[in-house]
C-alpha cells in the first residue's frame, strides 16, 4: 500500500502522515515513512527526539553516495556533464532509514537550485529513489510531500494507491485541493482523496462538503489544543491523547475500505 500525503504548509499533513504510519505499525504492518517535504519535520511528528535525528543526512545531502551512484562530482556543478540516469537506489532505504515504534523514517531532502526543473545527479536520484518506493517497496509506505507534484512522474504515479490532500475550511485552500487533483489527474493518480482538518464545528464541515467531491472526500480532523501542545513539546501526535487519533483511525479504515473495493 502506497499513501501519499500533500497540501500547504501548516494544514496539518504531516500530522496526518504521522498518525496513519503509526496506526499501520500498530496492526503489525512494515512501515516506512518518507519526508519528501523540504520543510522536515516528520521525524518529530513520528515520536522520534531530536537527539535521535541530530547528524541524520537527507538522501538529497548524500554527495558521496550520489556521486558513486551517478558517476558525476556532486562537489563542482553538474549541468552540461554527462552522469547515469538510472542510479542504484534500492538499496538506499534500508541503508539509511532509522526506526522507532515499529516505523521506518527515510528523509530524502530536496534539490536547492533557484529555477525549476532542475535536471542533475540529486533529483534524478531523488526521483529513482521515491519511484524505488512505490512501486517495488512491499511494505506499506507514506510519503510526506509538499503540495507540488515534482518528484513524481509517468509510470510512478498510477502506482499511488490515495493521493491525500489535507485541506482546511477555506477557499485558498480548497483551490490547493483543486489544484493538486488537476495535477495528479493528469500524471495517472486514480484516487486523490481530501482530508477536511481544523474543524471547529459543523459549519466547517459543511463548508469542505460543498467545495469538494463527496467521492474524495475521507473525513475530518478537528481543531484540538492537544494536537498543538504536542507539537510546542516535540512530542507525537499519536501520544497527544487527542481524541483527533480517533478521527484518524476513521479515515484510515475509509482509506482501507476504498483500497478493497
Amino acid at each position: 500500500m502506497k499513501i501519499a500525503v500533500s497540501g500547504k504548509g501548516g494544514v496539518g499533513k504531516t500530522t496526518l502522515a504521522a498518525v496513519l504510519a503509526r496506526l499501520y505499525a500498530e496492526e503489525g504492518r512494515k512501515v516506512l515513512a518518507a519526508d519528501v517535504d523540504p520543510d522536515a519535520n516528520l521525524g518529530m511528528a513520528l515520536g522520534f527526539s531530536s537527539g535521535e535525528l541530530e547528524g541524520l543526512v537527507p538522501v538529497s545531502k548524500m554527495n558521496k553516495l550520489i556521486a558513486e551512484r551517478t558517476g558525476s562530482d556532486t562537489y563542482s556543478p553538474a549541468y552540461g556533464k554527462l552522469f547515469k540516469m538510472n542510479p542504484r537506489v534500492d538499496d538506499i532505504p534500508d541503508r539509511f532509514a532509522i526506526e522507532k515504534n515499529g516505523v521506518k523514517l527515510l528523509v530524502m531532502g530536496y534539490v536547492d537550485v533557484a529555477g525549476g526543473g532542475c535536471v542533475c545527479p540529486e533529483h534524478v536520484v531523488l526521483k529513482r529513489l521515491l519511484a524505488n518506493l512505490i512501486v517495488q517497496r512491499d511494505e506499506v509506505v507514506i510519503l510526506d510531500m509538499e503540495a507540488g507534484l515534482e518528484h513524481l512522474g509517468r509510470g510512478t504515479a498510477d502506482f499511488v494507491d490515495s493521493f491525500i490532500v489535507v485541506i482546511e475550511p477555506g477557499e485558498r485552500s480548497v483551490q490547493t485541493y483543486h489544484n493538486v487533483k488537476r495535477l495528479a489527474t493528469d500524471l495517472g493518480v486514480k484516487r486523490v482523496n481530501v482530508v477536511g482538518n481544523k474543524i471547529r464545528g459543523e459549519a466547517d464541515r459543511e463548508f469542505i462538503r460543498s467545495r469538494v467531491l463527496p467521492e474524495d472526500l475521507l473525513g475530518f480532523m478537528s481543531y484540538d489544543a492537544l494536537i498543538q501542545d504536542a507539537d510546542r513539546e516535540g512530542r507525537a501526535p499519536f501520544d497527544s491523547g487527542s481524541p483527533v487519533i480517533d478521527e484518524i483511525r476513521q479515515i484510515k479504515a475509509a482509506i482501507d475500505r476504498r483500497l478493497q473495493a
